[in-house]
């Protein structure tokens, strides 16, 4: 098997430099796919959609970024990262800013849809080339950095945003803050992204024969199935949770925002340490430990009180375990199992399956079951996730205590 260590072989500035511009990549992506959930109030109204709708605008894009990903990554593994990771930057950057000059529920599905490829071209692109760029024994590091800018902007920063910009702007006016910093950010990118290659050119048969070839690893069925789950967790009470804060614990839309500003919080210092404590103390016990931390946070938010304080606590300890998990799972978990030449291959396959299901086939089905049933059943759906999540972990293999030899990682 050829080493992650023999990938990419970067100075300690230029590995800075590229995990740097990774980052604030992904906490656009962040942006642009969560800055429409604390709006989906005041957009509801507006565009007069029911929570089936608010399903379908958040299933929609999901399913996109799973296809994106899942062709993406394997494409980027034979032409270059650099490429795909500029393109996809600038049209999600152009984007951002249509999603505010939708006029019904189609045209905003449409545009969220584009949007989802150009997000899942970048995504699994992005955890390869800063899983390349990183020296082995900063991996874990590196990528819990990388991953908490998504829910560290998206999540945490872009409700606490909203909750002011709505003071003075129109909601469709605030999405067309993010283009000119997409658009530059996009220009930083091919600068400092390597072009380097390592991968032969692609056969005709090229993507199956990568995709069997991944799947035969079994850490990445693994993580596949990990990622469904996780993705239940994140999706449900990312897109539904302002609706269940506003219309079941009957919160003020402002200090909806707060709470809200709880998931990008927790999911960043849980992104940053956890992954971090998985290079000392192995993957599979940190991931165990974690899913059991996410399950009984998802009990105690179930349960709580309409108390703002404690909403904000649980919702930050539910998503500190969760987005660890996420970035785990498609990061050292599949990378490490294979090639580095089919690094974004694993990691398209795993996010493919995630978005699929647990990101786009979930929000159809919760928001047709909070339709129906109420929304404050929805919770009920991730703790299953965090159940069935922790019993995979225990099928993890070869998880001793990460060691580090001059010729990469070995897991």
């Amino acid at each position: 098997m050829t080493s992650l260590a023999d990938a990419c072989s970067l100075t300690r500035r230029q590995e800075m430099g590229a995990v740097t511009m990774l980052s604030l990549g992904f906490g656009l992506v962040g942006i642009d796919r969560f800055l429409i959930t604390t709006l989906f109030p005041v957009i509801a109204q507006d565009l007069h959609l029911s929570y089936g709708d608010i399903g379908a605008i958040t299933g929609s894009l999901a399913l996109a970024w799973g296809i994106s990903a899942l062709f993406m990554g394997t494409l980027s593994d034979r032409i270059g990262r650099r490429r795909v990771l500029t393109v996809s930057l600038i049209v999600f950057s152009l984007l951002i800013g249509a999603s505010g000059l939708a006029a019904g529920l189609m045209s905003l599905i449409a545009v969220r849809v584009v949007m989802g490829f150009a997000d899942g071209a970048y995504t699994p692109v992005s955890i390869a080339a800063t899983m390349a760029a990183s020296a082995p024994q900063r991996r874990g590091f590196n990528i819990g950095i990388q991953q908490m800018m998504m829910p560290l902007f998206g999540l945490g920063l872009a409700p606490l945003f909203v909750a002011g910009a709505l003071r003075y702007l129109e909601w469709r006016y605030i999405f067309l803050v993010f283009v000119l910093p997409g658009l530059l950010l996009s220009l930083g990118m091919w600068k400092v992204i390597p072009a380097r290659n390592y991968a032969a050119p692609l056969a005709p048969s090229g993507f199956g024969r990568d995709w069997r070839t991944a799947l035969s690893y079994s850490n990445v069925r693994v993580a596949a199935l990990l990622m469904l789950c996780w993705l239940t967790i994140l999706i449900t009470t990312s897109a539904f949770m302002p609706n269940y804060l506003v219309d079941y614990r009957h919160i003020p839309i402002a200090l909806m925002s707060g709470i809200m500003s709880a998931i990008g919080l927790g999911a960043t210092v849980g992104t940053l340490l956890l992954p971090w404590a998985s290079d000392k103390f192995g993957r599979k016990a940190v991931m165990a430990l974690s899913s059991l931390g996410a399950l009984g946070s998802l009990l105690l938010l179930a349960n709580a009180q309409s108390s703002a304080a404690l909403l904000f606590t649980f919702l930050f300890l539910v998503h500190f375990f969760n987005n660890a998990l996420i970035t785990l799972t498609v990061g050292p978990l599949c990378s490490e199992a294979v090639p580095a030449t089919l690094m974004a291959t694993a990691s398209g396959l795993v996010i493919a399956v995630g978005e699929l299901f647990g990101g786009g086939l979930m929000p159809f089905i919760v928001g047709h079951l909070a339709q129906r049933f109420g929304i404050d059943q929805i919770l009920w759906l991730p703790i299953a996730g965090a159940i069935v999540g922790f019993l995979l972990c225990l099928a993890i293999r070869n998880d001793a205590r990460p060691t580090f030899t001059h010729q990469g990682l070995r897991i």
